[in-house]
């Protein structure tokens, strides 16, 4: 029996940036801090996990001001939804042929 794992993304088997596109997937974009709160993270590990969704081109990012202060928001483009959607799959299919 072999396993399909065509579908699966290395880049997403980090559990941040997997929740990161979990969470941008879900809703139309999210802010910086929003983010780091939802996730728990530390801001140089959300920091360096969305360079990495940013440099793979599967996030974008707007920065703008809100009054004086600077607001960075995060928007999941159309290459990082289908890569979320495709290692969704691969995962569903691992754990579907676990239990056969």
């Amino acid at each position: 029996m072999s396993l399909d794992l065509s579908l699966y993304d290395k880049i997403l088997e980090n559990r941040i940036r997997l929740q990161i596109m979990g969470v941008l997937v879900a809703n139309e974009s999210y802010d910086f801090n929003s983010l780091k709160e939802l996730l728990e993270a530390t801001d140089g590990n959300l920091a360096s996990n969305l360079k990495t969704l940013e440099k793979e081109s599967y996030i974008s990012v707007e920065k703008s001001f809100i009054g004086r202060k600077p607001n960075t928001k995060y928007l999941v483009t159309k290459k990082g939804k289908k890569a979320f959607e495709n290692h969704i799959t691969s995962l569903e299919n691992l754990i579907k042929q676990q239990y056969k």
